[in-house]
């Protein structure tokens, strides 16, 4: 069966990165893992084959005759473990060249090299977690805020599945007394009642919906919120970026698997993370054909940011200065963007020009009926910085109102949401159409098996959808 290929071999792998802390791990599960660590590992009495679970124990390892290193060996026997198979851990000094000959020393006793994500796999199919927590697990190792580690524990925790947990249960009740009724077609009795299941088909359906809504904010938390910082050439745009980031430039590690592939940059302002998209400069009433070209690419950009931050240059005439805020503010989606206003370069302005063009401005955005904040800031003397981080912050703050409430922050959970809130739609109109009962029983299986997918429970091709879904993982997790 399924399972019995996991459990023939011995698999073995880095579990840390050598070189970010003053000791390596490497981790071995499988029913030969005792035997394997003994030929590797030697004690100062007893051996690894005879411990207790639960114990470490101090061992000397060699390579030709010669000591490779001093290593505790960690034990944990079957099922209470990690990934419920006998399972061992082997402290080394960090060293990539120790690790390396460990590693190279498991395999020659036995072990096989383990896939991207096989120890959380099988953790899955041992049932020590169910699909979505496994796939948190990817998740709270690459988080790099607090906020998206808060939702990956909390799905790590199960919060999420026990809200579709509730949900498959009641889907299943209505699809065994739909069954039922089918059972009994000759003597057409209606055992449910149609009212009871349509409600429930809608409060199910209402619950998938807000948890695939919530898949929005969900990937604000896990990707970052994506601001698009715009102006013309001049304006100081690189400048106000560069300032902004300034000591808070974005951590990037380099352990595969945790790295974001962009090359935009990030910042973590109190828990959130920003994205800024790179845009180039715009200029109203561009001549040439490749600098239009130029110009609506930039606007596409702009077009997937929640954010926008309008940069406007104080030191050009105010004509210019109007012609820039109309061509900016035409191009904003208002209902699903947010824009601020930035007059930048307010340090090389008198105060009175200065307050002349923010009245033409708050006019400007007062005629047209738009709705945004004005801030004066200069990007190279940093002033007026930390009350554009705040404005930032509560616009977010008002996007993603708790990172405790449950998120969907996968898009594979999405999509299956999304399929069930199908079929269930079609459930609500089957029934209220009077559609025969082994349609509208047809129509709840395809819900139940849109939530099973997010759950692991009867997939359908499990190899496929495990292999697809572990090997994000990256090695020894």
């Amino acid at each position: 069966g399924m399972i019995d290929q996991f459990y023939a071999d011995t698999i073995v792998a880095p579990a840390t990165t050598p070189g970010t802390g003053a000791i390596s791990i490497v981790r071995l599960s499988g029913p030969e893992v005792f035997a394997i660590t003994d030929a590797v590992v030697q004690l100062k009495c007893g051996t690894i084959s005879k411990a207790e679970s639960y114990t470490i124990h101090y061992g000397s390892v060699y390579k030709d005759g010669s000591l490779l290193d001093e290593v505790l060996v960690s034990v944990f026997r079957a099922p209470r473990s990690y990934t419920g198979e006998d399972s061992v851990e082997i402290s080394t000094h960090a060293s990539t060249y120790i690790v390396n000959e460990l590693v190279s020393l498991l395999l020659e006793a036995g072990a096989r090299f383990a896939e991207p994500g096989e120890f959380t796999k099988r953790a899955f199919i041992n049932g020590k977690m169910d699909l979505a927590q496994a796939e948190a697990v990817a998740d709270v190792i690459s988080s790099t805020t607090s906020a998206s580690h808060r939702v990956a524990m909390n799905q790590l925790k199960g919060v999420f599945s026990e809200k579709l947990t509730a949900l498959r249960s009641s889907l299943l009740e209505m699809a065994s007394l739909l069954e039922l009724e089918l059972d009994f077609s000759e003597e057409d009795v209606e055992f449910a009642d149609r009212e009871r299941l349509l409600s429930l088909v809608d409060k199910t359906r209402t619950h998938a919906d807000a948890l695939a809504a919530s898949f929005h904010q969900g990937n604000l938390i896990k990707n970052g919120v994506p601001v698009a910082i715009v102006g013309p050439s001049n304006a100081g745009k690189s400048t106000l970026l560069n300032a902004l980031l300034g000591e808070e430039r974005a951590i990037v590690s380099d352990i595969p698997g945790t790295t974001r592939d962009t090359i935009e940059e990030t910042l973590n302002l109190d828990g959130i993370l920003f994205r800024f998209i790179d845009t180039a400069g715009i200029r109203s009433g561009a001549s040439d054909a490749v600098e239009k070209m130029g110009i609506d690419r930039t606007f596409r950009k702009i077009s997937e940011a929640e954010v926008v931050l309008s940069l406007l240059d104080a030191t050009i005439s105010e004509s210019d200065i109007l012609n820039d805020l109309q061509e900016i503010t035409s191009r904003i989606n208002f209902s699903s963007q947010q824009l601020i206003i930035l007059l930048n370069k307010c340090d090389s302005s008198d105060e009175s020009r200065i307050n002349k063009i923010v009245t033409i401005i708050n006019n400007f955005v007062l005629s047209a009926g738009l709705k945004c904040d004005i801030i004066q800031i200069s990007a190279k003397e940093k002033i007026g910085l930390s009350e554009l981080k705040d404005w930032l912050c509560a616009t977010e703050r008002a996007l993603i109102p708790n990172a405790d409430s449950t998120f969907v922050t996968n898009v594979r959970h999405y999509e299956a949401l999304k399929n069930a809130s199908l079929a269930l739609g079609n459930c609500t109109t089957s029934l209220s159409r009077g559609i025969p009962s082994d349609l509208v029983a047809e129509d709840l299986r395809e819900a139940l098996s849109s939530i099973n997918a997010i759950l692991g429970t009867d997939l359908l091709d499990p190899e496929a959808i495990l292999q697809n879904i572990f090997k994000n993982h990256c090695v020894g997790k």
